[in-house]
């Protein structure tokens, strides 16, 4: 005679229970921790590079002789304000023009500057350049599918030269872990597809390497039919 099956698991042992908790704390701690990490090491080198420059009468450090991590911070702050005041002025765009002009003749300075001053105009400059809308296509081959980020429609000279029967669309192709690097595709109109998700959706897809998924279930398990049955 043969014993009944006992279709209860059995209960985790005591080290099961403790390895899961200290994953879970570790999952909690790691990104609270390293993130409060990073700040206050920026926020250190930031007052390490400005408070040498500030007169000692206006460094508050001279008279309550404490080390107050992140008034460099602050005079920064205020130091950008005031130029990006004076910058918007009549006085502040001729002296603006005149320094790069200056700049502009110099060989190795003008790339440098030129190229700096395109990055933070892209990041800080509030307009309508931006990525549009996630995107899935095939790269680098018919079968193999990836996330990219539709930033414009295809303009000027390549858009007149490339031989298509439609429209063609900038797509970035991001790399994983580092979203900031990747490729720049011209692609069709009908060989883009486009996605429902937000870009911080998209980016975290990119740079999590696939792991955090923009719905909050598994996409690798089928569809909920529990309802359809309970309902036939």
């Amino acid at each position: 005679m043969t014993e009944p099956f006992d279709p209860k698991p059995p209960s985790p042992s005591l080290l099961s229970r403790l390895r899961a908790s200290f994953l879970t704390g570790m999952v909690v701690i790691l990104p609270v921790g390293l993130t409060i990490w990073l700040v206050w090491t920026v926020i250190g080198w930031i007052d390490a590079f400005v408070l040498p420059l500030v007169p000692a009468r206006f460094n508050p450090e001279e008279y309550i002789g404490i080390n107050l991590r992140g008034v460099g911070v602050i005079f920064l702050l205020l130091f950008t304000l005031l130029v990006g005041w004076v910058a918007k002025g009549l006085i502040g765009r001729s002296l603006i023009r005149w320094g790069e002009t200056v700049v502009l003749r110099m060989p190795i300075v003008r790339s440098v500057y030129s190229g700096v001053k395109q990055i933070a105009e892209t990041v800080f400059v509030q307009s309508d350049r931006s990525f549009e809308k996630a995107c899935l296509i095939e790269y680098p081959r018919r079968g193999i599918w990836v996330i990219g980020f539709i930033s414009t429609d295809t303009r000027g000279e390549v858009a007149e030269k490339a031989v298509t029967t439609s429209g063609l669309v900038s797509v970035f192709i991001p790399t994983t872990p580092n979203p900031t690097s990747g490729f720049l595709l011209f692609l069709p109109v009908e060989d883009v597809i486009e996605l429902e998700m937000t870009l911080e959706d998209a980016a975290k897809l990119v740079i999590s390497a696939g792991l955090v998924y923009p719905n909050a279930k598994d996409p690798t398990q089928p569809p909920d039919t529990a309802p359809m049955r309970a309902a036939e």
